[in-house]
C-alpha cells in the first residue's frame, strides 16, 4: 500500500473510532441524530474494509525472475548445444527492423530462435537514411550485419495499429512538434504520408493509417539502398531486401519484395 493510501485509511479509522465514541458518551442525542450517526459509521466501516482489500500488486523483479527461470529450463537446459555454439559466435541469416511496440516482436511473430536474427526495434520500424551524424545509431547496426555479419536478408516488418504511424499522420500540415523526440523521428517517412494523403483521400484517418504502415516501409526500403555498403551487397546479390506487414487484429502477414511481388498468409 502507498504512502498517500495508508493515510486515508488511517483517518477512515479515526473517523469510525470518533463517532462510536461520540455514540457512547452522548447518551442525550436525539434518535433521529443517533441513527445517522450510526448510519455515517456504518459507512465508513465499509470503506475501512475495502482498505484491507488491496489489488494485487505487481512484482516486476519477479516477472523477470520467473521469466528468466522458465527460459533457463525450457531452453536453454533442454538445448545446451546451440547455446554451447552461440557461445563461439553469431552468424545470422536475417537482419530485422521491426516496431517497439509490445504487441509485435518478431522473435515470436516470426518463430526465430537465438542466433537467427540480428533484430533493431524502434518507433514505427522506421530505417532512416544514411547519415553519419544524426543516425548513427541506426547506421552502425546497418553497417554491423552487412559488412560484419554478412546477413543475406533485411527484413522491415510493418504492423496494424501503429502508434508511431498514426502520430506521424497526424502531424499538423506546419509541422509543430508536440514531443522532443517522436515527431522528428516519424518524419522519417514523411514521403509516405505525402503519398497516401495524395492517393487516398478519399478514405478515412484509419484507412489512411493502414496505408502508411505498408507505403512506409517502402520509403525504409529504399533508405536502406542509401547505405553503400547495403547498396553494394544487393548488386551482387548477396543481400536480399523485403518488405512485411503484420497484422495482428486479422492475424495476417503480407510479405513483399524491391519489385512489389507481394506474398500473403
Amino acid at each position: 500500500m502507498s504512502h498517500t493510501e495508508e493515510m486515508g485509511k488511517e483517518a477512515y479509522e479515526e473517523a469510525v473510532a470518533g463517532l462510536q465514541k461520540l455514540i457512547s458518551e452522548k447518551g442525550d442525542l436525539k434518535a433521529a441524530a443517533a441513527e445517522k450517526v450510526r448510519r455515517l459509521t456504518k459507512e465508513l466501516a465499509g470503506a475501512t474494509e475495502k482498505w484491507a482489500v488491496q489489488k494485487p500488486v505487481f512484482d516486476p523483479v519477479g516477472k523477470i525472475l520467473t521469466g528468466f527461470n522458465h527460459f533457463k529450463k525450457e531452453k536453454y537446459e533442454k538445448d545446451s548445444a546451440l547455446f554451447a555454439k552461440l557461445a563461439k559466435g553469431q552468424s545470422p541469416k536475417f537482419m530485422v527492423f521491426a516496431c517497439s511496440d509490445s504487441r509485435v516482436c518478431p522473435s515470436h511473430i516470426l518463430n526465430f530462435q537465438p542466433g537467427e536474427a540480428f533484430v533493431v526495434r524502434n518507433i514505427a520500424n522506421m530505417v532512416p537514411p544514411f547519415d553519419k551524424t544524426k543516425y548513427s545509431g541506426v547506421g552502425a547496426a546497418v553497417e554491423y550485419a552487412v559488412v560484419h555479419l554478412k546477413v543475406e536478408n533485411i527484413l522491415v516488418m510493418g504492423h496494424s495499429c501503429c502508434g508511431g504511424i498514426k502520430g506521424l499522420m497526424s502531424i499538423p500540415d506546419d509541422g509543430t512538434n508536440k514531443s522532443d523526440f517522436i515527431e522528428d523521428w516519424v518524419k522519417i517517412c514523411s514521403t509516405a504520408k505525402a503519398k497516401v494523403q495524395a492517393e487516398c483521400s478519399n478514405l478515412d484517418f484509419n484507412e489512411q493509417c493502414t496505408r502508411l504502415e505498408k507505403e512506409a516501409v517502402n520509403v525504409s526500403l529504399g533508405n536502406l539502398l542509401s547505405y553503400p555498403f547495403v547498396r553494394e551487397a544487393v548488386v551482387k546479390r548477396t543481400l536480399l531486401l523485403k518488405g512485411a506487414h503484420y497484422d495482428f487484429v486479422k492475424g495476417t502477414f503480407d510479405l513483399w519484395d524491391l519489385n512489389s511481388n507481394i506474398v500473403k498468409f
